[in-house]
C-alpha cells in the first residue's frame, strides 16, 4: 500500500487506516466476535494499513485490549493511534483533562496495548474545567518520557454547528432570502473537493472551536495529527480544517469516511437498529432520511461501475478522500476481515475527472432536522 506521512516528525502510515472502535463499541453489539475483529485487524496490516485508531473509551478499554493481542505478536507492523480525555459512566461521558489523569491513562493504554510506546497520542475532548495547555503540557512529557512519539487533537462540535446551520437555512427560506442551492456555479469543476455542497463548504464556523485549540496547543507543542468527520456526505472539514492540517504540515485523519456505513451501499432504509447502536440516535438513520440520501450512494455506485466488476461503493468513497491531499489518511472502521480487505483496495483506485465531476454534483446530506 502508499505510504503516507503525518506531522512534522514525518511518521510513516498506510495511506488507509483502521478504525477498531466497531469492533467493541457504538455499534451493534450482536455482530461483534472478538475472533473475527483480530482477524480483521491482522489483514489490514498484511494489507499494508499499518494505522490502527483505537482510545481508551471504546468499551470502555476492551478495544484498547483486543488491539494489544494482535500488536503483541505484529508491533513491528503497526502504527498505534489511541486517545484519552473521556470517562464513561453507564448513562454519560464526562471529559478529563487534568494533568495527573492523563499520564495515569496513558501509563494504562500502554499496559492494554501491550507496548512500550504509543505513536500517536490523541486528546479526545478538551476538558472545560482545565485550560487545554495545561492538558497538552502533561501529554509533551510523556512524548519527553518516550511514552509517546507524536501528539494529535480530535476535533470538536461539529454536529452542534451542523444542526445550527440547518435551522439557520430554514429561517432564510421563510424570509425569501437566496436559496443557495448546493454546489451553485461549480458544478463543472472537476477538482477533487469542487462542487461538493459550496453551501456547506463555506465552513459557516463548523470547525471554529476546533481552529482555536489547535492554534493554542501549538504554543505549547508541535500537533502531528488532527482526527475529525469527513467524508462524501459529510465534507465540512474540507472548508477550513483540512487546509489548516496542509499549511503547517499536520496530517489529517478523516474519521467515519463511509458515513457510519451509509456510504458503503449495504444499509437499507428502515432496516432499524438496535437500542446499542449510534445510528439509532442518528438524525440522517432514520428511514425517512435514509431513503432521502439513497441518491448519494447512487452515485457512489455509479462511479464504481465505470471502474470495472469488484470496485464497490465503499471504495470510491475512500478513493475521493485520498485525493483531498496527500496528508489526508482515510480511517474506516471495520471488524470484519471482508471489509478491512475491501477498504484497503480503496488505496489503488484512481478516480477520472469524470468521476470527481459526478460526486461533486451530489445532493448534500439531509438529516432528521431538515
Amino acid at each position: 500500500m502508499e505510504r503516507r506521512t503525518i506531522g512534522a516528525a514525518a511518521l510513516e502510515v498506510g495511506a488507509i487506516g483502521l478504525g477498531c472502535m466497531p469492533m467493541s463499541w457504538a455499534y451493534t453489539a450482536s455482530q461483534r466476535s472478538g475472533e473475527g475483529s483480530v482477524r480483521a485487524v491482522h489483514a489490514a496490516l498484511d494489507q499494508g494499513a499499518s494505522l490502527l485508531d483505537t482510545a481508551d473509551m471504546y468499551g470502555p478499554y476492551l478495544n484498547e485490549l483486543l488491539v494489544g493481542r494482535v500488536l503483541k505478536e505484529r508491533r513491528e507492523d503497526a502504527f498505534v493511534s489511541t486517545k484519552c480525555g473521556l470517562l464513561v459512566g453507564e448513562s454519560h461521558i464526562v471529559a478529563n483533562g487534568r494533568p495527573g489523569y492523563v499520564k495515569r491513562a496513558c501509563d494504562a493504554s500502554l499496559r492494554r496495548l501491550q507496548t512500550d510506546v504509543i505513536d500517536l497520542y490523541q486528546l479526545h475532548r478538551a476538558d472545560p474545567e482545565v485550560p487545554i495547555e495545561e492538558t497538552w503540557g502533561a501529554m509533551a512529557e510523556l512524548v519527553a518520557a518516550g511514552k509517546v512519539r507524536a501528539l494529535g487533537l480530535c476535533a470538536v462540535g461539529a454536529r452542534a454547528q451542523r444542526e445550527a446551520d440547518q435551522r439557520a437555512k430554514r429561517v432564510q427560506g421563510r424570509s425569501g432570502a437566496p436559496d443557495g442551492r448546493p454546489g451553485a456555479g461549480t458544478q463543472g469543476d472537476s477538482r477533487p473537493g469542487a462542487g461538493m455542497h459550496a453551501d456547506r463548504r463555506s465552513g459557516a464556523g463548523m470547525h471554529d472551536g476546533t481552529l482555536r485549540q489547535l492554534e493554542r496547543v501549538q504554543q505549547v507543542f508541535p500537533v502531528s495529527c488532527v482526527q475529525a468527520e469527513l467524508s462524501v456526505w459529510s465534507p465540512e472539514a474540507l472548508a477550513a480544517l483540512v487546509p489548516w492540517c496542509a499549511a503547517r504540515g499536520v496530517g489529517f485523519l478523516a474519521a467515519m469516511p463511509l458515513g457510519n456505513g451509509f456510504l458503503s451501499g449495504t444499509l437499507t432504509p428502515g432496516q432499524g437498529f438496535e437500542p446499542d447502536d449510534v445510528r439509532a440516535r442518528h438524525p440522517r438513520f432514520t428511514a425517512e432520511m435514509m431513503a432521502a440520501n439513497q441518491p448519494i450512494v447512487a452515485g457512489l455506485r455509479r462511479v464504481a461501475r465505470r471502474h470495472g466488476p469488484g470496485t464497490t461503493a465503499a471504495q470510491v468513497a475512500l478513493a475521493w478522500l485520498l485525493a483531498q491531499g496527500r496528508h489526508v489518511v482515510p480511517v474506516p472502521g471495520a471488524k470484519r476481515e471482508r471489509w478491512a480487505v475491501e477498504n484497503c483496495a480503496a488505496a489503488e483506485l484512481r478516480l477520472t475527472d469524470e468521476d470527481f465531476a459526478e460526486i461533486a454534483s451530489l445532493p448534500p446530506a439531509r438529516g432528521s432536522w431538515d
